[in-house]
């Protein structure tokens, strides 16, 4: 336990990185709020951890300026739906007139202000926008999460299946686990990491076929690879009821990983979390349950 009287705002706090990183806050001591849309069995697992649930939304500046009373660093994390930059405009405003002394933001690999994807060019701009402030900044870019493999898994008649437009692309896939640690890392000691931008990836790059392997031997079953298009991808993601804004994103970004903007790997997370990142086998063996049934994205074959 600590006896540091700091206050941290976590955004999206029922959300993958969210949720870590109010818990890794809290096991060490620290005051944590937990902005989240609405008071559910997820909102109320943080209070029982010990978070103060704030209910709000990003877009509502009182809402928002009542979140940011008293903190003193924040985590901002936007899903990839529209209002991103307005969101962040919203919370620059209310973190500078409350005081607040720092921020961490999730950004994302692709973003730049030429990307083909609306979501990447918005986040590009909400890191200039965040970095025209007198917060404390840092942005992090994360390359696919590992989570992905089993949103976008197909588990039929004892074999597993990833059918992704990716090609031969490849990727060292980072865990929302190791992400959190990165995120609580800066936010207790931001000084060093102000306007820096951290990519974040997973100890090992590899292409999908190689994903698929590992998955195979990890989970004692077939694992196959179904490379396919980007608009048979689009497509499924249509009629899975998918906001065209994230359709559009997802597209996008699936001709950037074909041209390799999410390869490489590098040690930011055990440098900075102080944390040794999952592998893919790993976290397959971790989340093996997840893996036992089709994910909710799966594209079906044709």
């Amino acid at each position: 336990m600590t006896n540091d009287d700091r206050l941290f705002l976590i955004t999206g706090a029922t959300g993958r990185t969210g949720v870590g990183t109010v818990n890794l806050l809290l096991e060490r001591g620290h005051g944590v709020r937990a902005l989240v849309h609405r008071e559910d069995g997820r909102s109320r697992a943080l209070a029982d951890a010990g978070a103060e649930i704030a209910v709000a939304d990003l877009h509502d500046l009182d809402a928002v300026t009542a979140a940011v009373r008293g903190v003193t660093g924040a985590y901002l994390c936007h899903p990839i739906l529209p209002g991103l930059i307005e969101a962040t405009a919203c919370f620059a405003r209310a973190a500078t007139g409350a005081g607040v002394r720092s921020v961490v933001n999730m950004s994302q690999i692709s973003a730049r202000p030429d990307a083909g994807s609306d979501a990447a060019r918005e986040h590009w701009q909400g890191e200039r926008l965040l970095d025209r402030t007198g917060l404390l900044t840092a942005h992090i870019r994360p390359t696919f999460f590992a989570e992905w493999l089993s949103l976008w898994w197909e588990r039929r008649d004892g074999e597993g299946h990833l059918r992704l437009p990716f090609g031969d692309g490849r990727h060292a896939p980072i865990a929302a686990v190791d992400q959190s640690y990165v995120i609580a890392a800066l936010l207790l000691d931001p000084e060093p990491h102000d306007r820096a931008v951290h990519t974040l990836h997973g100890p090992i790059e590899l292409d999908h076929h190689d994903i698929a392997r590992t998955m195979s031997r990890t989970l004692g079953i077939p694992v196959r690879y179904e490379p396919i298009s980007v608009e048979e991808f689009a497509s499924a993601m249509t009629e899975r009821g998918m906001h065209p804004h994230t359709v559009q994103h997802l597209s996008n970004v699936a001709v950037d990983y074909r041209n390799g903007v999410f390869a490489g790997t590098n040690d930011n997370v055990e440098r900075i979390g102080h944390r040794v990142p999952l592998s893919v086998e790993q976290f397959t063996v971790a989340h093996q349950h997840d893996f036992e049934v089709s994910g909710p994205y799966y594209v079906p074959a044709s």
